[in-house]
């Protein structure tokens, strides 16, 4: 074979590779479409990687999963996908998209427990979004307090997806925005019922915070409804533990006697008649409707054994046998 047909076999070859490459380029790391359309691609708090790739396949983002997961093979030496969201489009093409989702989200996940009070949330987004002090006390003080009915209480406790160029204030109006549309259904049922819905909430907060959960929050609603219409005290520990605020690394650490007796607030249910100023924490719908369909029952008291099992009694002495029988036993 002479010099010449060589050197045409390897430049043919070379042209061949190319163009293979070039072709797999297109067609497995190419751009799905040419035209740019940004969209949101969400990466779910539970999703695997897997799954992750059946919705970018779904969505039209990439054009085949084992070349998009080849890509992330690579990439996740340095970073996995976060979840959350982000801002993509059709015109990346593998590698672009992939740069994109190893890095950071454009939108955070925040899920807010049910019962935490407004500090507590705020503590929560300081870590996801990486606030400084200034804008945690911002948060506290001046953006939470500017509508009178919703200091407290109307911080819905759900999963939200959120920008990260949100401000503290878009944040909290994002979350009385959901309340308001999650607690319309029940403004008509108070108002039925002739109880202010600012009432209702109030005591849904202190339900959500006595409660060992869901099952016995009509009961406890029973046993407060009647002590508030047989005019007694509520002495209920949460919302001394709400006035106190936090101790230690907690915000609902147990109340001692001596805080009972000396904390002097408006939100101490053991030393004032009816339900504190605000609500002591944000409910979930369960404690509303609990509110709204309490258990009916002679009970005026009730405590919670070790497991959490509810026991409640009629009289002063019948509770005093509870707490003997449950609590002083074990």
């Amino acid at each position: 074979m002479n010099r010449r047909l060589k050197i045409g076999i390897v430049i043919g070859a070379v042209v061949l590779m190319i163009a293979g490459l070039f072709i797999a380029q297109r067609v497995f790391f190419g751009a799905p479409e040419s035209q740019e359309e940004n969209e949101i691609f969400t990466a779910g708090l539970k999703q695997n990687e897997s799954q992750i790739l059946d919705k970018l396949k779904g969505q039209g983002l990439i054009k085949n999963k084992i070349a998009f997961d080849t890509v992330l093979s690579l990439k996740r030496k340095h970073n996995a996908i976060q979840p959350g969201g982000y801002d993509v489009s059709k015109n990346m093409t593998a590698w672009q998209l992939a740069d994109k989702l190893t890095g950071n989200p454009d939108m955070k996940w925040v899920v807010i427990p049910e019962g935490f009070r407004k500090e507590q949330i705020g503590e929560l987004l300081q870590k996801t979004f990486d606030w400084n002090d200034d804008d945690l006390d911002r948060w506290n003080t001046e953006v939470t307090k500017m509508k009178i009915d919703y200091i407290e209480g109307t911080y819905f406790p759900d999963t939200y997806l959120i920008p990260v160029s949100d401000s503290e204030l878009d944040i909290a109006n994002r979350m009385i925005r959901n309340f308001d549309e999650k607690f319309a259904p029940y403004v008509g049922q108070f108002a039925q019922q002739n109880i202010k819905w600012t009432t209702g909430l109030k005591l849904a907060s202190v339900i959500q915070r006595e409660a060992a959960g869901k099952d016995d929050m009509p009961l406890i609603a029973g046993i407060l409804w009647n002590r508030l219409n047989n005019d007694m005290n509520l002495e209920i520990d949460a919302t001394v533990q709400y006035a106190r605020g936090k101790t230690g690394d907690s915000w609902w650490a147990p109340v001692t006697a001596d805080e009972i007796r000396n904390i002097d607030s408006p939100y101490n249910t053991y030393k004032n008649k009816g339900l504190p100023p605000y609500p002591i924490g944000n409910p979930g719908l369960p404690a509303i409707e609990a509110v709204l369909h309490p258990t009916e029952t002679e009970c005026l008291y009730y405590i919670h054994d070790n497991n959490r099992q509810i026991h409640c009694a009629k009289t002063l002495e019948e509770h005093q046998a509870n707490i003997d029988k449950y609590l002083k036993s074990s």
